[in-house]
């Protein structure tokens, strides 16, 4: 079976994710850049009405305002940027369990024999561009091939909202006429070395003598050799359950928080979202820690040690706790955050009794059922009665 993978690529990602709270942003010039109120700083993404300026990635803050003096700039939210990416994987996770991420905007994924319950390549990374933009409002560019690097290159080709296959057969028309710079792994001095060869294209590099570039490159040249002519065998490596070493979430509130009562309504919600992610992972961690970022951007952490668990009650009550004893009231509370950690297998297992192990195991089954129906049907067919009683009122 030939292999298919994808690369997704979010277009634009932090200008994109402003886009999703700043509508008025849309059709104008904006981009996500540090310090915009002392003009210093660098531009960390443009969308691409700015781009049409000549706005660019890195450019200083300063330089970008000379091009486009109406440039909407937006200081960055970095905490924002990684609930939406989470959000995004989670949406990609549905689709295959083979994932890797490569960056906070852009993941591959291994559709190998997904043909038969989301259709052909095309139709299945149109299904999942749909499905991202029309939950999260947030677009993406989908590269399609049997290999990491040309689904990579291809991801490239079409922006925004593109989706390209690029297959083996398809290099010699497709890729061989880019420019070096643009083929991915090779840096600005690699690239400049090359073209002192005589190498300009893609297709310069696939044809040119290759012990030759081992020669002058190490093992290097012979990689780069190889996927220049499409050549790609590494395999997708996706985050092993072994290697998770927290789960947590956070949320950055629309407004400041200074009741206890909405605090613990937000607590519950992501307590039951680390529960989840827990047991999806297959995991029972015996620290919980909560993050508090007040609206005078000063941060703390608290943590306790709680019996190995993954079950929500457990986790939000350790968390409702430590905010209790932590949070000073005098202070609103702009971001609100979970976690639990210490995975460890030979942690010592302190005596629980019949009854206890009883009512913990009911428990369990019944936030097993909760993250059936939710995967089936989405996060919002079933909720605890605390959060439906919440919204009502």
């Amino acid at each position: 079976m030939q292999k298919v993978i994808f690369l997704v690529d979010m277009n634009a990602f932090f200008i994109s994710c402003e886009t999703t709270r700043h509508p008025e942003i849309i059709g104008k010039p904006a981009a996500v850049a540090g310090d915009p109120k002392d003009r210093r700083g660098i531009i960390l993404t443009a969308n691409y009405r700015a781009r049409k300026f000549g706005i660019k990635t890195t450019m200083i803050l300063s330089e970008a305002l000379k091009l486009c003096p109406d440039l909407i700039v937006i200081p960055p939210d970095k905490d924002f940027y990684k609930k939406k990416s989470g959000q995004v994987m989670d949406i990609l996770s549905s689709y295959t369990p083979v994932i890797e991420q490569n960056s906070i905007d852009e993941a591959w994924l291994d559709m190998t024999g997904c043909g038969r319950i989301f259709g052909n390549p095309l139709k299945s990374a149109e299904l999942i561009s749909h499905h991202i933009r029309s939950k999260l409002g947030l677009g993406c560019s989908i590269g399609i091939s049997e290999n990491k690097f040309l689904s990579k290159m291809a991801s490239e080709m079409k922006k925004p909202l593109g989706i390209t296959e690029l297959w083996r057969k398809d290099i010699e028309s497709k890729l061989w006429p880019l420019s070096i710079q643009s083929m991915y792994g090779i840096g600005k001095q690699t690239s400049q070395k090359l073209q002192d060869m005589g190498i300009k294209t893609i297709g310069n590099l696939a044809l040119f003598n290759r012990d030759y570039l081992i020669k002058r490159f190490g093992k290097i040249g012979g990689r780069l050799h190889e996927l220049a002519n499409g050549i790609d065998d590494q395999s997708l490596k996706p985050r092993l359950q072994e290697n998770v070493k927290s789960i947590g979430k956070s949320i950055t509130v629309p407004h400041d928080i200074s009741n206890i009562e909405e605090a613990r309504i937000i607590l519950m919600q992501l307590s039951d979202k680390v529960a989840m992610t827990s047991r999806k992972y297959g995991k029972r961690g015996h620290t919980v820690q909560i993050s508090i970022k007040y609206s005078n951007f000063k941060s703390i952490t608290r943590q306790k040690t709680v019996f190995p668990t993954c079950l929500s009650r457990d986790i939000y009550s350790a968390g409702i706790d430590l905010l209790e004893k932590s949070w000073n009231t005098h202070l609103p509370i702009r971001l609100l955050g979970i976690s639990i950690s210490g995975f460890t297998e030979n942690y010592r297992i302190k005596q629980i009794s019949m009854f206890e192990k009883s009512k913990s195991d009911k428990e369990q089954k019944i936030e097993n059922v909760m993250d059936t129906l939710r995967q089936k049907y989405g996060s919002s067919i079933i909720n605890r009665a605390a959060l439906i009683k919440k919204r009502k009122n």
